[in-house]
C-alpha cells in the first residue's frame, strides 16, 4: 500500500458513522482496505452488493465493456467498488490498480496505483470541504478563494509525490473535482465552509 491508512486515523477525523465499508469484492489487499478501513462518506460513493447475492457489480454488469477501446480483456469481471462524478471504479484484483470508466465518454483511465490512494485523496478533499471556512467578508473574498485554491493544489502536489495517477492531468475526475472544490461548489449546507459563503 502506498498511503499508511488505518480505520483509527479515518474515524478519528470523522466518526465511525460516517465510514462507508465494502464487502469483500476480491480477495486482495486492496478490497480487505475496503472492508475493513472503509472511505468518509460525501465526495466518493461506495457501491452497494447486490441484495440476493451479497456481492457487488463486475464492470460487464454497469458497462458494456466491448465500447472501451484501452479496456483490459479481462476488464469486465472487475467488481465495481464506487463512483465519483460520472465514472464508475473498478478494482483490478490482478494489480491492485483502481480504473475510472467514464460511460458518457467511452473512457477508461487508471485513476489509483492501489486503494491506499483513492481512501487518501477521499479523505484529504472530504476534510477540507469539512474545515474549509471562508472568512465571510466579501471584501476578503478573492483572497479566500486563492488560500482555498492553495489547499486543493497542496493536496494535488502532496499526492503526485507518491501516486502520480489520480492528478496525472486536468481530465481525471480527481482533477475535475479538485477545481470544483477550489470554485467553491462542493461544500455541503451544513459545513463551516457553506455557511460562510451562502449564510
Amino acid at each position: 500500500m502506498l498511503f499508511d491508512i488505518t480505520r483509527e486515523g479515518v474515524a478519528a477525523t470523522f466518526g465511525e458513522d460516517r465510514l462507508a465499508t465494502l464487502p469483500a469484492a476480491a480477495d486482495t489487499e486492496g478490497a480487505r482496505l475496503l472492508g475493513t478501513v472503509g472511505v468518509p462518506t460525501g465526495t466518493l460513493w461506495l457501491r452497494q452488493p447486490d441484495g440476493d447475492s451479497g456481492r457487488l457489480p463486475l464492470v460487464r454488469d454497469v458497462v458494456d465493456v466491448e465500447d472501451f477501446e484501452d479496456a483490459s480483456e479481462d476488464a469486465g469481471a472487475w467488481p465495481v467498488i464506487g463512483w465519483l462524478l460520472n465514472a464508475h471504479l473498478a478494482l483490478d484484483p490482478g494489480s491492485g490498480k483502481v480504473h475510472a470508466f467514464d460511460a458518457d465518454e467511452e473512457t477508461v483511465r487508471e485513476l489509483h496505483t492501489d486503494v491506499s490512494s483513492l481512501v487518501q485523496v477521499t479523505l484529504r478533499f472530504q476534510r477540507l470541504l469539512e474545515e474549509f471556512t471562508f472568512s465571510g467578508d466579501d471584501a476578503d473574498e478573492e483572497a479566500d478563494f486563492e488560500r482555498l485554491g492553495r489547499e486543493v493544489e497542496r493536496i494535488r502536489q502532496e499526492t503526485s509525490s507518491i501516486d502520480p495517477l489520480p492528478f496525472q492531468d486536468d481530465e481525471t475526475v480527481w482533477s475535475v473535482v479538485g477545481e470544483e472544490i477550489a470554485a467553491g461548489r462542493r461544500f455541503t449546507g451544513d459545513s463551516p465552509g457553506a455557511r460562510s459563503l451562502y449564510g
